[in-house]
């Protein structure tokens, strides 16, 4: 068989070290390249066409989840594995929803680590226990959720990007009433501030595009 032809991104060179040195003492695995961070991996993929990137996602100049996104739509059949330090669900969310076919924890077992790396290989996914869970909550939640006609209305000219008190002048309202209707919105949509806010109504269906209304 042919060795899982690899690139390896994270912006620690001691970390990468000891990824690429592990990887390298395994069988059937192969390291190409190396990147220090989001814009090298996406670089390295394009060059290398590796059977996968293994991808940190906290990186410099560019992230782990918009390097998945850009990997993915510069080089198609690269896989991407995220394999980082814990991250918020939101993050990791992110880098599937990007593309990603797994996440696995640095502080995994080796064997646990080359099991996943194999799997998405050969074009399955690798998912650590609790992002599975997560991931399968996901499914099993309701339908998109309902936001309130102000809330919505209140979400649309975020979207714009009028600050609160602009939207409050806007809809006759006090800033603290329109603080309280986003906060609503966070908590419905499952976010912690006003751009992934925006995207992620926009995603569900809740909200269209700028200048597109």
């Amino acid at each position: 068989m042919n060795p899982v032809r690899l690139v390896v991104a994270d912006d620690h060179p001691i970390v990468r070290a000891g990824i690429v040195g592990l990887l390298e003492a395994a069988d059937g695995v192969e390291v190409v390249a190396q990147a220090g961070d989001g814009a090298e991996a996406v670089a390295a993929a394009v060059e290398h066409r590796p059977d996968l990137v293994l991808l940190d996602l906290q990186m410099p100049r560019m992230d782990g989840v918009e390097a998945t996104r850009r990997i993915l739509e510069a080089a198609p059949g690269v896989r991407v594995l995220v394999l980082t330090t814990y991250e918020s669900d939101e993050s990791i969310l992110g880098a599937i929803e990007a593309g990603a076919s797994g996440y696995l924890l640095k502080a995994a077992p080796e064997e646990e680590i080359l099991a996943g790396i194999r799997s998405v290989a050969a074009g399955g996914v690798a998912l650590a226990p609790r992002m599975a869970a997560l991931l399968v909550s996901r499914v099993q939640a309701p339908s998109a959720p309902t936001l309130s006609p102000r809330e919505a209305e209140v979400l649309e000219l975020v979207a714009e990007g009028l600050s609160n008190p602009a939207i409050a002048r806007r809809l006759f309202l006090s800033d603290a009433t329109v603080k309280t209707h986003l906060l609503h919105v966070f908590e419905k949509l499952e976010v912690s501030d006003r751009t992934r806010a925006v995207t992620r109504a926009m995603e569900l269906g809740l909200l269209r595009a700028p200048g597109s209304r």
